[in-house]
């Protein structure tokens, strides 16, 4: 099988682009799709070994991969990783700035240094990809930028150091996008709401048994997927959203645009996901519903 993607099959073709926090979740599922649109991926992550695993799952379904380690959080390590990439593409196309993480808690309970880390992860390293990358050749050639961020409208109440970084990250996407068009470059954001990824394995046993239940709070009543993020973040690349620059899309099912205590919302089964990662799996906290 191959990635059912519902672009033209060479949409990227001579391409290069860049997806950090590529070795799982929504990184690895838009590297598959990328690359089944004929552009080269350059995996980006802390791990090798999940470098390694996708770029061989990219490579026995007839696409190019090649990754290289780097935690975004250090920008003398950041400044090191894009010059190597550079070195080996030439020119960078696209960048999908997807590498981010955090931990559920209270504001009252995050120390200082649990805060920082959230934001430095999710802020300041999606910062540090994109300056590098805009600075070190798309100021020239040219280019989009695709940011990942978070349904954080209305606060992010149980996380919000998360919440705090991401609305960051979209006013920094504003910005960008207007001091970096004159160079011919884009910049865009997604805001995934709840995304049935692997990340939400990682959290702990209590918080999984609330990821259960999001489901009720989206009219459309059920979780996204993974290749749903990923065709978003598809078209923002492509020429098909040339004059679209300083974006955010929410990819939530409506979630962020209402109140389930004024407005009740009925159950229903008439919103059908889009499937398109062939090689997807179900996190295990979701396999019993």
């Amino acid at each position: 099988m191959s990635y059912r993607s519902v672009f033209k099959p060479d949409l990227f073709a001579g391409q290069n682009i860049i997806v950090t926090g590529g070795g799982s979740g929504i990184g690895r599922c838009t590297a598959h799709e990328l690359a089944s649109l004929g552009a080269r991926v350059v995996l980006v992550g802390r791990k090798q070994e999940k470098l390694d695993a996708v770029a061989a799952e990219i490579e026995e379904d007839g696409g190019q991969a090649i990754g290289f380690t780097c935690d975004i959080r250090d920008e003398e390590v950041v400044k090191a990783t894009v010059a190597e990439i550079y070195k080996a593409v030439e020119v960078v196309h696209g960048l999908v700035n997807n590498a981010g993480g955090q931990f559920p808690s209270p504001l009252a309970l995050i120390n200082q240094k649990g805060w920082e880390t959230v934001v430095r992860t999710n802020l300041t390293g999606g910062f540090l990809m994109a300056r590098e990358v805009f600075t070190q050749g798309m100021n020239r050639n040219g280019g989009a930028i695709v940011n990942i961020v978070a349904d954080m409208w209305g606060g992010m109440p149980g996380m919000g150091h998360s919440g705090a970084a991401r609305a960051g990250m979209v006013n920094f996407t504003q910005t960008a996008s207007y001091e970096w068009g004159s160079c011919g470059v884009r910049v865009n954001a997604v805001a995934p709401g709840w995304i049935m990824s692997s990340g939400m394995d990682t959290y702990p046993e209590g918080f999984k048994q609330t990821l259960k239940t999001l489901r009720a709070a989206v009219p459309l009543k059920r979780m996204g997927n993974e290749s749903e993020v990923s065709g978003a973040i598809c078209f923002l690349l492509s020429d098909a959203a040339a004059f679209i620059s300083g974006d955010t899309l929410r990819i939530d099912g409506a979630a962020s645009q209402g109140n389930v205590a004024i407005f009740p919302l009925p159950d229903h089964d008439k919103s059908k996901p889009f499937d398109g990662f062939h090689r997807a799996t179900t996190p295990d906290v979701f396999k019993d519903l």
